[in-house]
Parts: structure tokens; C-alpha cells; sequence
């Protein structure tokens, strides 16, 4: 049965709150948060990863690479830049 949209965002805010203390301590992560990634198939609920920037998984310890499912949950990466506060 497909899940609906509240209950994909509910899934979603739990495994980002379970992840989150863990996300925030990569390199270049500056936010996380539950979003719509969008794919060629369309848009699915996700886990955001905010960064001030990509860089090459080459260039990053294995520590701080961000996986692409946290769970049964998709993530997307999404560069945001330097997150200064006014």
C-alpha cells in the first residue's frame, strides 16, 4: 500500500530527529530538515542535508560522507552556502 503524504513526512521528521546530532558534525553540513526531493520520477518526502558546499566524496573522509538513505528515507544533499545569523 503506498504510504501517505503525512505519513512519509512523519517518518521523515523521526529519522531526521534520530540522525540529525550525527548529520550536523560532517563536514560542510550547516542544517538539516524534511523536504521534497526531486527525482526524474517526480517529488518524494526527504531528509534535506544542507552545506555550504559539495565537494568531491574522494575529498571526504568516509566519516563524512552523507549516505543517500538514512533508513528507509531518501536523502538529498542541497548546497546552501554559509548560513550567517542577523
Amino acid at each position: 500500500m503506498a504510504q501517505s503524504l503525512g505519513d512519509a513526512v512523519g517518518r521523515a521528521q523521526q529519522v531526521k530527529a534520530k540522525y540529525e546530532a550525527h548529520l550536523l558534525k560532517k563536514k560542510n553540513v550547516v542544517g538539516v530538515g524534511v523536504g521534497f526531493k526531486h527525482t526524474p520520477q517526480g517529488e518524494q518526502i526527504a531528509i534535506m542535508v544542507n552545506v555550504s558546499q559539495k565537494e568531491p566524496l574522494s575529498a571526504l573522509a568516509e566519516d563524512d560522507r552523507i549516505p543517500k538513505m538514512l533508513d528507509d528515507v531518501p536523502v538529498d544533499v542541497v548546497v546552501v552556502g554559509e548560513i550567517q545569523a542577523f
